[in-house]
């Protein structure tokens, strides 16, 4: 029986070679999934760049109207343009996501206690495939703790929605939650990811940390990288680059775009970053070219 004292810690990642079962498809580790994920996995994957731009506006299930995400219906028609994914609950896009923007939608489908009780390690799948087949999900969202009190019964529901997924050829993204008293390190997010992919999911959302190339390197699945608090503009360019530099097939971002005084112009810097091979200082260059020429417009 393996025990945690009999790890030892990897050292052969390859980081600076391609992933071997591409075949002839733009998603990491999709080679031999079916037509019907394959194609739901092209509308959230850019089959060019082979990369994404997620916008996460689910954060209204725990922490209610936060700041930036007070009017979804003013917000999303302003964004969505720049996005090749939407994140979100299903509420949120039934009301404010107009049904004829035609954009991937990732279905937060998992949900638990509200940030008032200082406890969300405890998520359970709280909408039905059904719902996510009736709004024509490209993937399912669901929040796994690793290395907190709730990572059993997470699990176990992220392994639910997998079995789901796979039967009606949804994708099923699985979302890194990190445990209170756990480290964002290389040697933590090459676990939780390597995990959540072991168990069958299709997408892994995780945090950028150093060594990210080993991450990125260990997990077969593509890599999208939260954005995580609201963080200086030029900061949070920094972030995408360095993440897609490192392996990452995307960006969610959040915060660092709807809690932006520029929140129009910081989505098209990050795409810019994400898909036309921008460097962070070119991005951030970007974005003060076009805040200000809305001013003078």
């Amino acid at each position: 029986m393996a025990d945690i004292d009999g790890i030892k810690n990897a050292k052969q990642f390859a980081e600076d070679v391609a992933f071997a079962n591409t075949g002839n498809f733009h998603v990491k580790g999709a080679n031999n999934l079916d037509w019907g994920m394959k194609d739901r996995l092209s509308r959230i994957f850019n089959p060019i760049t082979g990369k994404t731009v997620m916008l996460a506006f689910d954060h209204g299930y725990f922490m209610g109207a936060t700041a930036g995400l007070e009017r979804l219906d003013l917000l999303i028609p302003r964004l969505a343009e720049h996005a090749d994914c939407l994140m979100g609950t299903r509420g949120a896009i039934r009301t404010s996501v107009p049904a004829n923007y035609n954009k991937s939608i990732a279905l937060r489908v998992s949900s638990g206690s509200s940030i008032l009780q200082d406890d969300l390690s405890r998520e359970s799948m709280v909408v039905s495939i059904e719902e996510a087949i009736k709004m024509n999900a490209s993937a399912i969202a669901v929040q796994t703790f690793i290395g907190a009190e709730g990572q059993k019964e997470t699990i176990e529901e992220l392994n639910r929605a997998v079995n789901l997924g796979s039967r009606y050829s949804i994708p099923t993204l699985g979302v890194v939650a990190v445990g209170k008293d756990m480290e964002r390190t290389s040697r933590y997010f090459t676990l939780a990811t390597r995990m959540l992919a072991e168990f069958g999911v299709q997408i892994v959302k995780t945090y950028y940390c150093d060594d990210f190339e080993k991450v990125a390197a260990a997990c077969p699945v593509p890599l999208v990288v939260a954005g995580g608090k609201k963080i200086p503009e030029q900061d949070a360019l920094t972030l995408a680059y360095k993440s897609i530099q490192g392996g990452a097939a995307g960006v969610d971002m959040g915060r660092n775009i709807f809690q932006s005084e520029k929140p129009e112009e910081m989505i098209q810097a990050v795409n810019k970053v994400v898909h036309h091979g921008f460097t962070d200082k070119e991005a951030y260059e970007f974005f003060l070219d076009l805040a200000n020429e809305k001013i003078s417009n």
